[in-house]
């Protein structure tokens, strides 16, 4: 069993399952793709792929093995990049969710700079889940979320605790700090972030373990958005509290607390857990951990 065996095997799989174009991507003969496949199978004595007519479907096996293929060689080609660039400016790359992204992110690298200006840092902002499916890609080092990554193969590191507010507008007749039942709570009109964002797993949680069902009327990627639709009277949000603090201090909105909920979390740094991390991503996790 070699490398080649392994990135023979991947092209496969990131090609549809379509060994012909697994041989073009990697400029090699379709029989040569066919023949490790064969030897990998007969190596293991496990099927990795179901041949229905002209057709590769990928087995439970194949999955598994993807997985190793996957890490193997990304960590070579990180070696590989590592050691050729050595004398070169080294690159990180950062994931984040929207709420750290565009609250927190930018002050990290920042002061990420300050200390290692020597370092590329490369952003992605995106919901949670797209950011785990990079970090299982091996697209990303490491990523900064707001709830904890359920997936067996990421590394979730709590780092920071934070709270959703209930907000409303002015003219809702509640004044700012007042406790409403849940039973009046359950019964509004709810602007909500979209199913998984960070915000919308906790507020999911919440709720569900209180044996509550709520459908929004709004559900958007946007906590601008849903700030301002609260503030036109258009129903109620549940956002995190540094995200409202403008236009509470504008008294374009009011906080209340609903009796039994507390909505709170913790942001998490997560990683893959086969993931060789330099010391330029654990400098920048402590970096995220200590920073006040």
């Amino acid at each position: 069993m070699t490398l080649r065996h392994m990135i023979i095997f991947r092209a496969v799989c990131e090609n549809g399952y379509n060994s012909t174009k697994a041989a073009s991507a990697l400029h090699i003969t379709q029989p040569a793709v066919s023949l490790a496949i064969k030897e990998i199978e007969q190596y293991y004595g496990v099927q990795l792929f179901d041949r229905i007519g002209r057709r590769l479907q990928i087995t439970s096996a194949g999955q598994r093995f993807l997985q190793y293929a996957i890490h193997i060689s990304d960590l070579f080609s990180d070696m590989e990049t590592g050691f050729r660039d050595w004398d070169s400016k080294g690159i990180i790359r950062i994931g984040a969710s929207i709420t750290i992204g565009s609250q927190f992110l930018p002050n990290y690298v920042k002061s990420f700079y300050e200390i290692c200006p020597e370092i590329d840092v490369r952003v992605t902002i995106e919901q949670s889940e797209r950011l785990e499916q990079k970090i299982l890609a091996n697209e990303l080092d490491c990523a900064l979320i707001e709830g904890i990554s359920h997936n067996s193969n990421i590394v979730s590191e709590a780092y920071m605790q934070d709270y959703l507010s209930v907000i409303c507008d002015t003219n809702k007749g509640w004044k700012d700090g007042q406790n409403i039942p849940i039973e009046v709570f359950q019964k509004q009109r709810f602007l909500l972030r979209e199913k998984g964002s960070g915000t919308r797993e906790v507020f999911d949680r919440v709720t569900t373990q209180a044996g509550i069902h709520i459908i929004p009327v709004w559900e958007a990627m946007s906590t601008t958005a849903l700030i301002n639709a609260t503030i036109n009277g258009l129903g109620i949000s549940v956002l995190p509290n540094r995200m409202i603090i403008p236009s509470l201090k504008q008294g374009l909105i009011s906080t209340v607390k609903v009796q039994d909920l507390i909505f709170s979390r913790n942001f998490y740094i997560i990683y893959h857990k086969d993931k060789f991390l330099t010391p330029s991503i654990k400098q920048f996790i402590n970096l995220c951990k200590e920073y006040v």
